[in-house]
């Protein structure tokens, strides 16, 4: 179903939705770094707001002539936080915000389990 996120629920790879314009239906999409791809699948706007802990939500907007506004939002325990803004991006720009989304979301990973590894030494 074009212009809607019913046609991508399940996780595909980021550069297959970054195509087109986000739908009105949705928030952005939720990426995932998987085996050296970013995989996606759109949140959508009737759903929670809130971006899950450790996930990356990229939303992105036309900029005028064939350029594009990225933004990025990281969830948090406790919050979400603006992550990143690429402005002005060309083309196929999913790697352009891959090396940030991969980075982040492998440092979130890491700092849950050392934190899961202090938190079991404490006790």
């Amino acid at each position: 179903m074009r212009g809607s996120a019913a046609g991508h629920r399940v996780p595909v790879e980021l550069s297959t939705l970054t195509r087109a314009p986000m739908p009105a239906d949705v928030r952005g999409a939720l990426v995932t770094p998987s085996h050296g791809r970013l995989m996606a699948a759109w949140m959508p706007l009737s759903g929670p707001s809130r971006v899950p802990q450790g996930r990356v939500l990229l939303s992105w907007t036309p900029a005028g002539e064939d350029r594009t506004n990225v933004t990025a939002h990281l969830g948090l325990a406790g919050a979400q936080v603006l992550l990143a803004i690429w402005p002005g991006l060309r083309g196929d720009w999913s790697g352009v915000v891959h090396p940030t989304v991969a980075e982040v979301t492998e440092l979130h990973a890491a700092l849950r389990l050392a934190t899961v590894v202090l938190d079991r030494l404490a006790d």
